[in-house]
């Protein structure tokens, strides 16, 4: 571990009052937060607006705002001013929302501090320039154009790795960047109970031989941006705020709480849009809810990426793939594409939606299989950094395992190990939160409903609002004032426990697979 530079020490140098220490810090903090929001919009439009041509400048922008950011966040000052701040912090209250400044911003400068500037930029830059290569390499089925970029990411990944010292196993450090003092081996043990519920509940529920052609369109496209935008404002979602646009890979960014950008993708072979702009709306709803007092700090932010699914999940699942939800909207879907849907009842459009069956795209698996994906996903990952598995060897890999859980065999790597964009940017470390955030969905609307119990007959009149309101002040306006784990049990009353979701799975899907 490197030691403190000796300025840093308040000791070698007088610090100036409390306030005047506080104040400096937030000035700085909020600088560098500019410079964080500054290059996640140039991100949401490498991804959305910008041109193809552009990619190599605008990796070259990310890699500067990124060096800059950084190399403005370790420096010796913001460590003496923590240093200086440690009696006053130990004076506030906990919950206070300078205490929370002080203890967040010194955990994460800390682990920002062990990482050189250079390699910090290189893989931003990395990812920015890679992200393009995968687009192209996934429409064109062409693993071998993107594997050098994907060496690159794993390289890159594995020198950070190194950066820090300590850990009980390397994956460690990648799980911490997305959440936050959970630890490999607790996943495992997450996911090998998940795994072991789930085998047996698939194989019981699966219903492969359902008739839903119907879901195969075609829906107009236009209509479809028009019904997703009408079930997320019902959900939340303010035009003066938010914004909902086209992408490879959907996903949710902001430059702040009052600047929320969602992104879909549309295809008329299906109806998968409207689940994945409840997805995104989920995320977006998060951001915009983080009380403005924490704008411009590092506190506005979704505690984990955990929590930060769990929403996305709760409102596109638990909410949007319920049937009081469909008690009131299926007559206004049946109404937007008459042609396909008019002649079909909720109950068959509702088993379509909620069936269970093996598939090979992550985003588009049903509740159940969705979890094989990831832990596929998270066991390849550690092989990968451990180099157990040869990255060229990846496909073959992936297809093996895949066939393996979910029992079909994968016809191209378009669908398969080139489906998600995580990797291009050297995302390891987050598809794990995706399952954890599953898990957490289903014990915050337990706890929802025991306080809320009537929220299912508001659902069937089209009423959302107290449910987002709870959400609101349970859970996203904490930003990330406490820990992951201090959040999950300031909101559901303890850590995170899977036979919940477990439980929620084996009803809902039971009683589909019984009528």
């Amino acid at each position: 571990m490197p030691e403190r530079p000796t300025e840093s020490n308040p000791a070698a140098e007088p610090s100036g009052s409390a306030p005047n220490d506080l104040a400096e810090l937030k000035n700085r903090l909020a600088e560098i937060n500019d410079l964080r929001r500054a290059q996640e919009v140039l991100f949401w439009d490498q991804t959305v607006m910008m041109p193809p041509g552009g990619g190599p400048v605008r990796g070259a922008q990310l890699t500067t705002i990124d060096r800059v950011a950084h190399e403005r966040f370790v420096t010796p000052e913001i460590g003496r001013l923590l240093d200086a701040l440690a009696s006053h912090e130990a004076s506030l209250d906990y919950d206070s929302d300078d205490a929370s400044l002080i203890r967040t911003t010194r955990r994460d400068w800390e682990k920002a501090r062990r990482v050189p500037a250079d390699l910090a930029a290189e893989m931003v830059g990395a990812g920015a320039e890679a992200h393009d290569v995968w687009a192209k390499a996934r429409e064109e089925n062409d693993f071998a154009t993107f594997l050098p970029h994907l060496e690159r990411a794993v390289e890159l990944k594995r020198r950070y790795i190194d950066c820090f010292e300590g850990y009980d196993e390397p994956y460690d450090i990648l799980l911490d960047d997305f959440e936050p003092g959970m630890k490999t081996a607790e996943v495992r043990t997450v996911f090998d109970e998940l795994k072991a519920s789930l085998v047996p509940l698939i194989a019981e529920v699966a219903s492969p031989d359902d008739d839903d052609g119907f879901m195969r369109g075609p829906f107009p496209i236009d209509a479809q941006h028009e019904m997703s935008l009408r079930v997320i404002e019902r959900f939340g979602y303010d035009p003066q705020f938010f914004r909902l646009d086209l992408t490879v890979h959907p996903f949710a960014a902001s430059s702040g709480t009052q600047d929320i950008r969602l992104t879909t993708r549309y295809q008329e072979n299906d109806l998968t849009s409207l689940f994945t702009a409840m997805h995104e709306c989920g995320h977006g709803l998060y951001e915009h809810g983080i009380s403005p007092s924490l704008e411009r700090t590092p506190l506005c932010s979704g505690v984990s990426s955990a929590l930060h699914e769990s929403q996305s999940r709760l409102w596109e699942n638990i909410v949007g793939r319920g049937q009081p939800f469909w008690n009131y909207f299926y007559p206004q879907v049946q109404a937007a594409f008459p042609d396909v849907l008019g002649d079909i009842e909720q109950d068959s459009f509702y088993r379509a939606i909620n069936r269970v069956k093996p598939s090979y795209i992550r985003v588009d698996a049903d509740e159940a299989t969705y979890n094989l994906h990831v832990i596929l996903r998270f066991e390849l990952e550690q092989e990968l950094i451990a180099g157990t598995i040869a990255l060229k060897d990846l496909p073959e890999a992936w297809n093996e395992r895949f066939e393996e859980y979910l029992g079909i065999p994968i016809p191209s790597d378009t669908v398969g190990v080139l489906q998600d964009v995580h990797w291009s940017g050297g995302g390891f470390g987050y598809f794990p939160t995706y399952s954890l955030g599953n898990i957490v969905s289903v014990q915050i609307w337990d706890k929802v409903v025991s306080e809320l119990p009537d929220l299912p007959a508001q659902f069937e009149a089209g009423e959302f609002g107290e449910l987002h309101a709870w959400l609101r002040s349970n859970l996203y306006v904490l930003g990330r004032k406490f820990t992951p784990q201090e959040t999950l049990e300031r909101v559901v009353g303890g850590p995170i426990d899977a036979k919940p979701y477990v439980r929620y799975l084996r009803k809902k899907l039971g009683a589909l697979a019984a009528a």
